[in-house]
């Protein structure tokens, strides 16, 4: 993983390197040395190759790549996104799979030297078989959440009323999220307070936003958290209004923690949302619509149960962190025994 942002690459990243290390797989993980959750790996036990992207040239780096792939002889060279794809010089294909992980609509060229590609959506390996990779060549595997089981944040906390309908947004402060969207509808719903969690480039613009649109009193900005399941279980809806969303893991963090979703129906829960079952779907950019959505769920404690229990009961069929570990394990081991390795312990980079 060569990012070295809190997005949600990052983390579910970083959750399935910690899953498969609890699992035995020998895992050796080149990231930035400043990368958030660098010491989080080093402190569990993975081994850390921090030396690659020590610095930003970009030829010392590829020249520290082969050095390290030709000392560890991975199994697997395992790329999160297409910058640690571009580490991968070509020789490693010889002795190696390199799987280029797609959690968005990326260009294929950006994976050249990557012999199998794994998307987190069906739709996204669909994108993969338009661009020209072969039924074989791709796979889908699903995130999984990591909320813990902590209980609810005290509301006073976070300067809320224990009367108010707390709403609840987890997401980069970015244009593509929809804040401004979940702002406007808002200003519909005068009893409800905003929790929005999460850092960004345009949090001094939502600011003012939420100023002029006279909600600023309703809205707590809450920065980076890393307490997902205290805040999801002290919420009463937690919202996506998001314009472009691959996937988006939110909704599984929603499910497991049991919490109403409700989404603008951009490409990601437009897949998993059944509107009305498992959540609620707006369009895109429909503030009324959205507020509307949220009104809806907050007066109908019925709705409210049912598209939380049913979440609830898609997470559990599918979602969890050791089915898709499980998913994961029997993928590499499928593309060892392709290559007829004998069975040995995988390992990988």
């Amino acid at each position: 993983m060569a990012g070295k942002g809190n997005g949600g690459a990052e983390l579910y990243s970083t959750d399935v390197m910690l899953s498969l290390h609890e699992a035995g797989i020998d895992q050796c993980v080149v990231m930035r040395p400043d990368a958030p959750r660098a010491g989080e790996l080093a402190a569990a036990g993975l081994r850390m190759a921090p030396e690659v992207l020590a610095d930003s040239f970009r030829p010392l780096q590829w020249w520290r790549m082969r050095r390290l792939i030709a000392r560890e002889k991975p199994d697997i060279i395992h790329c999160w996104m297409r910058r640690a794809a571009s580490l991968v010089p070509a020789s490693a294909r010889q002795r190696a799979e390199v799987i280029g992980w797609f959690g968005d609509y990326e260009e294929l060229r950006y994976f050249g030297h990557c012999t199998r590609f794994v998307g987190v959506t069906r739709d996204l390996v669909r994108h993969m078989h338009e661009a020209g990779v072969t039924a074989e060549r791709a796979a889908y595997i699903p995130t999984f959440p990591t909320v813990d089981d902590a209980p609810a944040i005290d509301r006073a906390a976070l300067v809320t009323r224990p009367e108010a309908r707390v709403l609840l947004t987890l997401s980069r402060l970015h244009p593509v999220k929809g804040l401004d969207t979940m702002l406007h509808a808002l200003a519909f719903l005068p009893d409800c307070v905003l929790w929005v969690a999460g850092d960004g480039p345009i949090l001094a613009e939502l600011q003012a936003l939420a100023e002029r649109l006279d909600v600023a009193g309703q809205v707590r900005f809450l920065g980076w958290r890393t307490d997902r399941g205290a805040l999801l279980r002290a919420a009463d809806v937690c919202v996506l209004p998001s314009r472009y969303e691959p996937f988006g893991t939110v909704i599984l963090d929603a499910w497991q923690a049991g919490t109403p979703f409700v989404a603008c129906d951009s490409d990601g829960p437009r897949a998993y949302i059944r509107n009305g079952e498992n959540g609620m779907l707006v369009p895109v950019n429909d503030s009324a619509g959205l507020a509307v959505a949220i009104r809806k769920v907050l007066d109908d404690k019925a709705l409210r149960e049912k598209i939380a229990a049913q979440g609830h009961a898609e997470y559990l069929a599918g979602f969890t962190r050791e089915a898709v570990t499980a998913q994961w394990i029997d993928y590499y081991q499928g593309l060892m025994a392709a290559r007829d390795t004998g069975g040995a312990a995988v390992r990988a980079l």
